[in-house]
């Protein structure tokens, strides 16, 4: 169709997109560079950005932070429902005793309001894993309000974990000797599985089909010396079939590292890493300083691979009987990156150069190491010092030091819709 424009009209169209064309020259020439003219078009709802969660412990809040900038992009209460909660627990004694007594000797003297979270795939929430007030929640990335709640047996929840597809979320009862199977798209618990006292770790294979978790006894209690170890309770290594939630595999790794002459060590397997076709473990273990090498196909030890031990204090003054806390290995899994807690170091240790390490002053008391998405950069959250250190698995050096919230632990990458952020 062709349209008939009439002769004045025609010339008064000219004269206006002069006009807009010399307005546009003139804004353009006096705007700088990096306006709203020359940006690129705001991303959709629809899109997300890589973020590092960071869990601020004691404080009850969560930093998420850019993992190639490292700028902080935003701060989350965790805790929105506080008033609620406490009045909740100090009406029963029970669990008045137990909220004491995590503070007292599990939390330094401090409420434990932040231990574990994930984001949802799409990320629209952030899972939540509430030591003190012994649940789980789903917070709303948008609104920062809770979606669900939901509590765990017993009177504290601690590690968990999420299934690639979003559809499974463990989550460690540390009273109660089991793993929590929770559906987190619909907020309800849907299976779990037996563990030894006070579940801990968890891992999904990479196929999703097994599950690799941890129990680490009673690390709270004073009797540390190797003589009363049998009053730290069951520490088993489990693998457990992800779909039947059957356990298949049950390990004491000290009774198999002495039996196999690596002398006595404690059963107590704290963080682990897996190689990428995991046939390999590393795991820390209660007191060592250090990790083992573990062959999962044979279910005997490698190798202890020691590091330095910088501390002078007894084994009765470590933070819950941990010499190190935080492991992992890097994206092209050559490399580990592991938090010296007790010795205020971070190392990054060389799987195909005889383990050799190079030691990184982080700050104190060093509480867990994670990835950036490729497995470039190793950030190791410090707690005594409320901040991140970002190290480069190539160079073994610090790149960048990020200050957080009171006592940061537990950091997982996770992802928030990009119109979420401010």
């Amino acid at each position: 169709m062709i349209s008939h424009v009439r002769p004045g009209l025609e010339r008064r169209s000219r004269r206006h997109f002069v006009v807009a064309t010399c307005i546009l020259a003139a804004l353009l020439a006096v705007l700088p560079a990096g306006s709203a003219f020359a940006a690129k078009p705001a991303p959709t709802g629809a899109e997300t950005r890589e973020a590092l969660f960071v869990a601020n412990n004691w404080e009850g809040t969560a930093d998420l932070i850019d993992p190639q900038t490292f700028e902080k992009l935003v701060r989350i209460n965790v805790i929105p429902d506080k008033e609620q909660r406490v009045a909740e627990i100090s009406s029963n004694p029970l669990k008045l005793a137990y909220f004491l007594a995590i503070r007292q000797f599990v939390g330094e003297g401090n409420d434990q309001y932040v231990d574990d979270m994930f984001s949802s795939p799409d990320g629209r929430f952030v899972y939540v894993s509430r030591p003190s007030f012994a649940d789980v929640v789903a917070i709303d990335l948008r609104t920062h309000q809770i979606k669900w709640r939901i509590p765990v047996e017993g009177y504290r929840s601690d590690h968990m974990a999420i299934s690639r597809d979003g559809s499974r979320l463990l989550v460690s009862a540390s009273t109660a000797r089991k793993v929590h199977v929770i559906d987190p798209r619909k907020g309800r618990t849907v299976g779990g599985f037996p563990s030894g006292d006070s579940p801990h770790e968890n891992n999904f294979s990479a196929d999703q089909s097994r599950i690799f978790h941890a129990s680490i006894g009673h690390v709270f209690t004073p009797a540390d010396h190797p003589f009363f170890d049998s009053t730290k309770g069951d520490r088993w290594f489990q693998v457990v079939d992800a779909n039947t939630l059957q356990v298949t595999k049950r390990l004491d790794i000290g009774k198999i590292l002495k039996k196999e002459g690596f002398g006595d060590h404690s059963s107590a397997v704290r963080p682990m890493a897996l190689s990428a076709d995991e046939t390999r473990a590393y795991f820390q273990l209660s007191f060592l300083h250090g990790f083992v090498e573990f062959d999962l196909s044979t279910d005997k030890p490698v190798r202890i691979v020691d590091l330095p031990k910088r501390t002078t204090e007894p084994r009765e003054n470590y933070l819950l009987d941990s010499a190190h806390h935080g492991l992992n290995i890097s994206g092209d899994g050559n490399r580990l990156c592991a938090a010296g807690t007790m010795d205020n170091y971070a190392a990054i240790v060389d799987r195909t150069n005889n383990f050799s390490y190079q030691i990184v002053d982080v700050g104190e008391k060093p509480y867990w190491s994670t990835n950036n998405g490729d497995g470039t950069i190793c950030f190791v959250s410090v707690s005594g010092n409320d901040r991140v250190s970002a190290i480069s698995y190539a160079s073994g050096q610090e790149i960048a030091r990020i200050d957080v919230g009171d006592h940061p632990q537990r950091m997982r990458m996770g992802k928030i819709r990009a119109d979420y952020l401010p």
